[in-house]
């Protein structure tokens, strides 16, 4: 499994922006190997807000083949023609492999 974790710093009040853009339908949902999506937004502080995208899939080949889709790519060319808003203040993007997990022991 691999993890595509998104950060965004926007200036405090602006975080759900973020988080509905990332929230409404979109072609993600549809690619094959996607796992699921989580947004997750930390308490404001010193005026910002961060926000974190979560992106789970099922092998490092299936983003891949999300990242050089036609619609993916697209997406990305139709962002670079907007302006970047005033309150965005950062992002950063990495992406990991999962290693080890646990889950809830019902005993």
């Amino acid at each position: 499994m691999m993890m595509e974790i998104k950060t965004y710093v926007v200036q405090e009040g602006h975080s759900d922006k973020i988080v509905q853009g990332f929230s409404e339908p979109g072609a993600v949902e549809k690619a094959p190997g996607f796992v699921d999506l989580s947004v997750l937004v930390q308490k404001p502080r010193k005026g910002e807000e961060e926000v974190v995208v979560m992106i789970r899939w099922e092998s490092k080949e299936a983003w891949k083949q999300w990242e050089l889709s036609d619609v993916h790519l697209a997406g990305h060319r139709q962002a670079r023609e907007e302006e970047t808003p005033e309150w965005y203040i950062s992002g950063k993007t990495g992406h990991y492999e999962l290693k080890a997990k646990k889950e809830p022991n019902p005993s």
